[in-house]
């Protein structure tokens, strides 16, 4: 669990209140769900509201009832905000199926929470896994999640970071990527000094923001193999990587920056820190990686099951569990929900120090 700050909690007026989106009822999102919230102490700390549709949700907690496995919580003793659906959309819907009818629901729930969020009811959302084919089905051409957040509230500057706190330790990891969803053969060409210096931004102010971090570390990694090795393997780190981070250290005297680190050596320091080898000396408290798999690979690796994604850059939390629709094991109860417990804890945590910031 994430530590909450006690005498925070104990200042507060209010619990921080949270939407829980099904994402796409047809894969496992309603499951991780109804097995977070069977755990009676992942409430305490905050209000929870689940945006969707109570019927989907009584149908599939009965389906699932007859696997007999893991405790879930009865989605009477749930509160429980109601989307609209048609009639046609609600009969297509099949557990483990994804189609334009259940990636027009869960856009419909996403739409609901993030509107509900800006009108005032909610302090963050976490949002339950959606499938960007389903949405596309649909008619609703967006990368993902985060980008419908972005537009919903109004900002250019966003990021994806990924936060996962070790079971072994207690050491948080986390994880930005400086590109996301974008082919590999973009990479170069799409990072640039500006880009990186917004996403630098980012991460500075969400460690300030959501983390209490004021004077931190921060590593970045180099681009190529061995980062360039001064040139013989690209050419990127030398002609404008390395400049561009020498700029960054003098803008930056509370945060020390560290790179551009080699990208098959940058994960060393945060998997001796995460497994509690003995090695493991001063981690970093971010990682900046360039592209999608350069920074998920290594965080898939130590925390596949609780890793969360974050979207920071927004007026409101938003964290999710790192990872997707499951369609292939939907409806078998085996799924498993320590990432959307992680991500109500995450969640919990940053809304309380955002409080603790605005208060201040």
């Amino acid at each position: 669990m994430y530590p909450i700050n006690q005498d925070l909690a104990v200042s507060l007026q209010q619990r921080p209140r949270l939407a829980i989106t099904m994402g796409d009822p047809a894969g496992i999102g309603p499951e991780v769900i109804l097995k977070a919230l069977a755990n009676p102490e992942i409430d305490q700390n905050c209000e929870l509201t689940v945006i969707g549709n109570r019927n989907l949700l009584v149908r599939i907690y009965e389906e699932l009832m007859t696997e007999n496995l893991t405790p879930l919580v009865n989605p009477s003793e749930l509160n429980v905000l109601d989307v609209p659906l048609n009639t046609d959309i609600h009969d297509e819907i099949i557990t483990g199926v994804g189609n334009a009818a259940s990636g027009a629901a869960s856009f419909a729930y996403m739409e609901y929470a993030i509107a509900q969020t800006l009108a005032g009811a909610f302090d963050g959302i976490v949002t339950s896994p959606i499938a960007k084919s389903a949405w596309k089905a649909a008619g609703h051409h967006y990368p993902g999640q985060t980008e419908l957040l972005a537009e919903k509230a109004g900002v250019t500057r966003f990021g994806m970071l990924f936060v996962a706190r070790s079971p072994y330790t207690g050491w948080t990891l986390r994880t930005l990527l400086a590109t996301t969803h974008i082919p590999l053969s973009q990479v170069a060409d799409t990072l640039t000094p500006e880009l990186l210096s917004k996403k630098l931004d980012l991460l500075v102010e969400c460690l300030e923001q959501d983390f209490g971090i004021t004077h931190g570390r921060i590593a970045i990694a180099g681009l190529n193999p061995h980062s360039g090795e001064q040139g013989q393997l690209g050419t990127e780190e030398q002609d404008w990587l390395i400049p561009w981070l020498k700029s960054e250290q003098q803008k930056r005297p509370n945060f020390q920056l560290e790179g551009l680190i080699p990208p098959d050596t940058m994960w060393v320091k945060p998997g001796q820190a995460w497994y509690g080898i003995s090695q493991a000396k001063n981690p970093a408290d971010a990682y900046l990686a360039l592209y999608h798999d350069q920074g998920l690979i290594p965080v898939k690796l130590m925390a596949f099951d609780r890793a969360v994604n974050t979207s920071i850059g927004l007026p409101f939390v938003r964290t999710s569990p790192d990872h997707g629709t499951a369609f292939d094991i939907a409806g078998k109860g085996i799924a498993d929900a320590t990432s959307m417990k992680a991500a109500i804890e995450l969640a919990v945590a940053m809304v309380n120090q955002r409080k603790l910031v605005n208060s201040q």
